[in-house]
């Protein structure tokens, strides 16, 4: 059974007290309210399709702010890489961006609430999408609440929500504490305890440099780091973002932008170098009751293992319709390789080249766009 509801969803709805088994009737869903999902809905209402009744976005938090509001407390305005004005409203213009400490997982969760409600998009929370299929030529999104049934899809679910954590042996032995970047809030909690920190990129750069400042780390990663003398500009960050996207268009997996860039050394990462505290390790082979072990017998007690070893794109919910190709990889299309190819109804945005803030941006515009021309609005 189908129906053109009329729900209202300028605020946030409880959608556990609409009728499950009905359909919510739209030409397009958007998947997550983070950068790449606004900037979509703006475009998308811009460009004339009518909120709540052309369009919805369904986003699984409890509040605006998408993965900011779930960063580490530390993250301020004054160390974190950058924040990029969504199209129509200015960071500044909300939020006091003189005040250098001001926490970014507060700073911008109030920004992405104020651009809601400026622009009256139609975000539907708390609602978690489960599963995507397809029946008569449109897509039934099957949630925990309202179910949809829409020509197209924008998916901006990002990659925040699906850790990546390898799996090494041993790793139920252990007796001690093992967490993700996405768990973590600040280093106070590690005072007293050795922390071994595992992974390769920024993030595990910049957090090893935290939590040693209050105890005693060890590093680890699969490999050496590539740490560059060079300052990191908004043209090679272009250089890697187009490196990325030529992976996507050919089908290819995802790689980080990290692996093209290699590490800038930064004044802090210089300081670190020369304190020993960028001290590199291999990967370990096994995980022990009260530590880790190197295949060359070597072994090293800890009371944490905080894996800083990157997400992967959340698109479980997709599997259904079979997106991905024998390599692992999705192939993409369209101006700013956001349109998969096997299905020009959906785009991936914050997915491969606009992974990023400022590609999230630029992808939201160009999916909304070609989305739009494509079913013919």
């Amino acid at each position: 059974m189908e129906t053109q509801n009329n729900i209202q969803t300028t605020d946030s709805i409880a959608v556990s007290k609409v009728v499950p088994d009905l359909f919510y009737k739209v030409d397009i869903v958007v998947i997550g309210a983070g950068q790449a999902g606004l900037s979509a809905a703006y475009h998308l209402k811009r460009q004339g399709i009518e909120p709540g009744k052309g369009f919805v976005v369904l986003d699984d938090e409890f509040s605006a702010g998408g993965a900011w509001q779930h960063r580490w407390d530390s993250l301020t305005l004054s160390t974190v890489n950058g924040i990029n004005d969504l199209p129509g409203l200015a960071f500044a213009d909300v939020v006091n961006t003189s005040d250098h400490e001001l926490q970014a997982n507060t700073a911008i969760p109030q920004y992405y609430e104020a651009y809601e409600k400026e622009f009256e998009l139609p975000v539907i929370r708390p609602i978690r999408v489960h599963e995507v299929t397809e029946r008569n030529g449109r897509f039934i999104i099957r949630t925990n609440g309202v179910q949809f049934n829409a020509r197209g899809i924008i998916n901006a679910t990002g990659t925040w929500k699906t850790p990546n954590c390898p799996r090494y042996p041993g790793w139920e032995k252990f007796q001690g504490r093992q967490l993700h970047t996405g768990e973590y809030k600040n280093a106070q909690e590690f005072i007293g305890k050795h922390v071994i920190i595992v992974g390769g990129g920024i993030s595990a750069v910049q957090l090893l440099g935290e939590v040693s400042a209050v105890t005693q780390t060890t590093w680890v990663a699969r490999r050496p780091p590539d740490f560059r003398p060079y300052k990191f500009t908004p043209e090679l960050g272009r250089d890697a973002v187009a490196l990325v996207e030529e992976r996507v268009r050919e089908g290819l997996p995802v790689t980080s932008v990290v692996s093209v860039t290699g590490l800038p050394i930064t004044p802090a990462i210089q300081e670190m170098l020369d304190t020993g505290t960028l001290d590199w390790n291999p990967m370990f082979d096994e995980i022990t009751e009260t530590g880790v072990r190197w295949a060359d017998g070597r072994t090293l007690d800890a009371d944490v293992i905080f894996w800083n070893t990157g997400f992967r794109h959340s698109l479980d919910h997709l599997a259904a319709l079979h997106l991905q190709n024998d390599q692992g990889g999705i192939e993409m299309s369209g101006t700013l390789a956001t349109q998969v190819v096997k299905d020009p109804r959906i785009h991936l945005t914050g997915y491969g080249p606009s992974a990023s803030t400022i590609g999230a941006n630029r992808a939201g515009r160009a999916a909304a766009k070609e989305l739009i021309a494509y079913l013919q609005l």
